[in-house]
């Protein structure tokens, strides 16, 4: 089964992954979205951390020294970022972090990952306004996104046919200006709110 759901906070990610494993779907991996395997309900506890690594070898030491503490990685990837563990031991500690500070963390570096994103790709956004490919005119004028030559004088069915016809590359075109500012605005507000969880969680 999949599901896609979007998380800024972890502590409600993972209340409910506890609560769709009590439900019977165990979270098998994450990428778009998450996808679950029907199994017995069951009580467990899954934490989330946040880190990315430059190469394989760090990433498998990493899982490995959970994996010693009694913590399953069960989803995650190298670049990924979220990684995801499951409580496989009932010695391990009831938590992944040693402490509030570590677990903050967390947040920290997701804050910086959102705000590394909307700095790459402000220079392309750039670049595209002073090209030819992009006219800036558009995204406040969506008139200029439609190229068929006399097409508001058209009248009745001349028209109609004519706006209904290029509305779909309109459409795609109005898209792909509107993708790039859209992107830097939302991963400098995701950096925003990730920053303030950070805080939030080191007054905790």
């Amino acid at each position: 089964m999949k599901k896609l759901k979007f998380f800024l906070n972890f502590e409600k990610e993972e209340k409910w992954l506890n609560d769709m494993a009590a439900k019977g779907y165990e979270l098998t991996q994450k990428n778009f979205g998450y996808r679950f395997r029907k199994t017995k309900p069951h009580k467990t506890v899954i934490k989330i951390d946040f880190r990315q690594f430059k190469t394989r070898e760090d990433f498998e030491d990493y899982r490995a020294l959970f994996e010693d503490s009694g913590w399953k990685h069960i989803a995650g990837t190298k670049s990924s970022g979220t990684q995801y563990f499951k409580r496989i031991s009932d010695e391990a500690s009831e938590d992944i972090f040693s402490d509030s500070e570590s677990k903050a963390g967390r947040y920290k570096r997701l804050a910086k990952m959102y705000f590394s994103l909307a700095i790459m790709y402000l220079p392309v956004f750039i670049a595209l306004l002073y090209s030819d490919i992009f006219d800036y005119r558009a995204l406040m004028n969506p008139k200029l996104l439609y190229f068929t030559p006399g097409l508001w004088e058209k009248t009745g069915i001349e028209f109609l046919s004519a706006f209904l016809f290029e509305t779909p590359f309109a459409f795609m075109r109005g898209f792909a200006w509107w993708f790039f500012p859209a992107s830097i605005l939302l991963f400098l507000v995701f950096s925003v709110l990730s920053r303030w969880q950070y805080k939030k969680s080191m007054q905790q």
